[in-house]
């Protein structure tokens, strides 16, 4: 532990240039008086390494001395698939090793292109979740990565969606953050179809002794494209006639959901003699179909199925009894 973090200490003076004992600190998390053991360690070591006094001070490596005592451990190389993700790292439990991990590699990279590396962090930022969502409670996140990357059987207590509870022994193929949510797939013990669980609908995670042999022909990206397409076509299976007005249109990319607001761009619809479009969406359900829409309040007409019209007209009526009282 000791050495990880004199190394760690070397890279930031080596990669950042000049820092005090308190960013050091606060970078490597422990205490100033452990960053002074550590540069006095360094300097016995013989790293040249040097503080300057006064406000401005700091502690600096000697200009052109650098080190490529880079190794990476073996969960640091892992981590570095999640670079661009450093929230889902430490989800994972892995925000340490990344960065422990990043730090070796820019250390390592020629000036120019440590650089280029530099500034393109600095630039560019990915962020995975949706707007105006709460991040969902995982506590049960990392065990499963665990048992994932060691190909351990679990045994996990699971609510369905009926709020049903369930137990299941799974061997747990891989995992998926999309939209900020966590999912795995994992297929029932001793083989079988994968599907595909909710993470923060498990309640409770037993992490087991046996051990399973992962199908050589299972493809996470291949699993996940095919069962997200298939959840898509199984939800939307009827279709909404509507009139939208010009400015419901503008609002569509924001107001609607995805599938619907692509449905509408992907191609031309026509429009009436009063300038409105007139289109077809997916629905997935009379219900949902109605709280979508109704957020567009008065650009929007449906026009058919009939039971959906009836379902708007009643909720405008509500909305204009309560607001007229």
């Amino acid at each position: 532990m000791r050495a990880s973090r004199l190394l760690s200490v070397l890279l930031l003076l080596q990669t950042r240039g000049r820092m005090t004992a308190r960013e050091l600190a606060d970078e490597l998390e422990v205490s100033i008086r452990t960053i002074y053991r550590d540069m006095d360690s360094l300097a016995e070591s013989g790293v040249p390494v040097y503080a300057d006094r006064g406000p401005d001070g700091g502690y600096s490596l000697l200009e052109g001395w650098s080190t490529r005592l880079t190794g990476m451990s073996a969960e640091e190389a892992d981590s570095l698939a999640l670079a661009g993700m450093p929230a889902a790292a430490a989800e994972l439990g892995l925000g340490r090793v990344l960065a422990a991990a990043q730090l070796k590699v820019q250390a390592a990279l020629p000036d120019e292109l440590a650089e280029r590396s530099r500034r393109i962090a600095e630039r560019f930022h990915l962020d995975a979740p949706g707007w105006f969502r709460e991040a969902e409670n995982v506590p049960t996140l990392t065990g499963i990565a665990d048992a994932v990357w060691n190909q351990r059987m679990v045994r996990l207590r699971y609510l369905r969606w009926g709020e049903e509870e369930v137990e299941r022994d799974l061997e747990p193929l891989g995992i998926v953050l999309k939209a900020g949510v966590w999912y795995l797939a994992a297929q029932p013990a001793g083989g079988g179809e994968p599907r595909t669980y909710r993470v923060s609908r498990v309640l409770q995670l037993e992490t087991l002794d046996a051990h399973f042999d992962r199908p050589a022909d299972f493809d996470l990206f291949r699993y996940w494209t095919s069962a997200a397409a298939s959840l898509t076509a199984s939800l939307y299976q009827a279709e909404a006639a509507v009139r939208l007005s010009p400015c419901a249109m503008e609002l569509a990319p924001v107001a609607l959901r995805p599938h619907t607001a692509r449905a509408l761009a992907e191609r031309s619809w026509p429009t009436d003699d009063e300038g409105w479009t007139c289109a077809v969406i997916p629905m997935e359900s009379i219900a949902a179909t109605r709280s979508e829409l109704l957020g567009l309040g008065p650009e929007v007409e449906v026009v058919s199925p009939s039971m959906l019209r009836e379902q708007m007209a009643s909720a405008a009526k509500g909305l204009a009894a309560l607001y007229e009282a």
